[in-house]
Parts: structure tokens; sequence; C-alpha cells
């Protein structure tokens, strides 16, 4: 066998213009706030939970119960907090780049044929450059 069929990954990187920063600024904002309405809500929900199964005398399955709610909502809560964490970071770097930089965006999948003697760095190593969503350069 001379030849096989490959699926080798791409990575797929723009080069940051003015509009694609004011996309992922405005999108990394959204996000945010929605973390925080839903941190928000969060809150809301537990008060009511707690008073709902709030008694005057609890047993240690009400004590049980209560903890299991106050869990819940605190690994929720802190699912909300650490995204509102990592969005709030990824913003302040995107503000510090220079327009033209290159980001990386993803990776997809392309097929190839390889055959024997190619070499498999150049195979591997594939990179498409986007700007403004059309494609500038492909490289290997």
């Amino acid at each position: 066998m001379d030849s096989i069929s490959l699926k080798v990954p791409v990575t797929i990187k723009a080069k940051l213009t003015e509009k694609l920063k004011n996309k992922i600024l405005g999108d990394l904002e959204d996000g945010i706030k929605r973390a925080e309405l839903e941190i928000q809500q969060i809150n809301i929900q537990e008060k009511r939970m707690l008073q709902e199964n709030d008694s005057p005398e609890p047993t240690p399955e009400d004590i049980n119960r209560l903890g299991a709610i106050r869990q819940h909502f605190a690994e929720e809560r802190g699912k909300r907090m650490q995204y509102r964490e990592e969005a709030t970071q990824r913003k302040e770097e995107l503000e510090k780049m220079a327009l033209g930089a290159e980001i990386q965006q993803g990776t997809l999948e392309h097929q190839v044929e390889v055959h024997v003697g190619d070499d498999m760095r150049e195979i591997m190593n594939v990179e498409i450059l986007v700007e403004d969503d059309k494609i500038i350069a492909i490289r290997s």
C-alpha cells in the first residue's frame, strides 16, 4: 500500500479586526450579564426553597434536606461565578490585544491522501487564517 486517506486537524485562526473584537467583547459582556442575572435568580430560588422547607422543630431529615438544598444552590452559584470570572479575564485580555493579532477560533478536520515519503509534519500542521469571515491564507 503506497497511500492512505486520513482525517487531520486544521486550526482556524482569525485576524483580530475592530469588527471581530467588538463582536467578541459584546458576546463576553452578554455572558457576564447573563451569569449575574442567573446568580440573582439562584439566590432568590434558594431563599424560597429554604423558607418552604423550614420547620419550627426540624428533624434530622429536615436538617439533611436543608443542607442538600444549600449545597445544590452553592454549586450552581459557583458555576456561574466561575464562568463570570473566566469571561471577565478573557475580556480584559482581549481589550489589551492589538488589532491584527491572530487568535485561535477552533479546529476542524479535513481528509487528506498521504503517500509514502510525504512529510507528516507538513500534513499535520495546517492552518486557515480568516479576516472578517473571509479566508485570507492557508498555511502548512
